[in-house]
């Protein structure tokens, strides 16, 4: 697809989603698998069925429920994708990155990012919750791949601090505040779907990863080429290094995620509150 074409379909999104909604959110959220209910935190003013948006895409999976909601959280306007999408999915990762691009033309200077996690540090157990605080992409495609758009950054942007340091230390004391026993550590991206072998989570903790998930990574990606601030986290909901059977299956993650759910929420929301 051609720059022009690219930008032309971002800008019609943009035209429509602000016909809905008059107001310029300061935050998106994105929630990850099974961490939809966070929502229920939001003061919502609209909702917009991604299929109902022009150009974009529809997400496929359980525990995702595809639509954009728009309202207030601690005080400021707020936009969140409740479903987002996956390259496993078919989805080119232009695709994936689309509603990031959106969201900030929309007017968006923060990005919170949720994901589900398989966990390949033994010192974290299922129900942890890991600050990101870097991320390894090899494994997946880069979404900047392609004519560089110029209008949203530049062709060879800096990737040394993908996830704010200045929003990790505000999380990090949020989360001492409430008792909360947080992780820190490194996401390793993957395409999926499936889950990894054996080999495979020994591979990516010998790279240096903590966990291991199938998004988040090209998000933050798009989000930091066009200047905007990152943070994310991680619900650790497997263990894949683990000695008994190693079956993993999506209802057991969006379980163990809906359990961790309320920390995450109350992070969220506190750091929503001190940007």
């Amino acid at each position: 697809m051609s720059n022009k074409k690219a930008l032309k379909e971002i800008k019609e999104a943009v035209k429509f989603l602000q016909k809905q909604y008059k107001h310029a959110p300061q935050v998106g959220i994105v929630l990850g698998s099974g961490l939809g209910n966070f929502t229920n935190e939001i003061e919502i003013e609209e909702e917009v069925e991604y299929k109902d948006i022009p150009n974009f895409p529809v997400s496929t999976v359980e525990g995702h429920k595809s639509k954009l909601i728009f309202g207030k959280l601690a005080g400021k306007r707020v936009v969140a994708m409740s479903g987002r999408f996956h390259f496993y999915e078919g989805y080119e990762a232009q695709d994936v990155a689309f509603p990031i691009r959106v969201m900030k033309l929309l007017g968006i200077e923060t990005l919170l990012l949720s994901n589900a996690a398989g966990s390949v540090n033994p010192g974290y157990k299922v129900g942890d919750i890991m600050i990101i605080k870097d991320h390894i992409s090899f494994f997946t495609p880069n979404p900047l791949i392609g004519k560089n758009i110029d209008e949203f950054g530049p062709r060879f942007p800096d990737m040394s601090e993908p996830y704010k340091r200045d929003l990790i230390q505000k999380a990090k004391k949020i989360a001492a505040s409430n008792n909360y026993d947080v992780k820190e550590g490194v996401y390793m991206s993957v395409t999926g779907p499936t889950f990894e072998t054996r080999a495979e989570y020994n591979l990516i903790k010998i790279l240096g990863a903590d966990v291991v998930g199938m998004s988040t990574v090209q998000e933050a990606i798009v989000a930091g080429h066009m200047g905007v601030h990152v943070f994310a986290i991680s619900v650790v909901t497997d263990i894949g290094l683990r000695e008994e059977d190693n079956i993993i299956t999506h209802e057991e993650v969006l379980e163990a995620a809906r359990q961790a759910e309320p920390k995450l929420a109350t992070i969220f929301k506190e750091l929503v509150a001190a940007i």
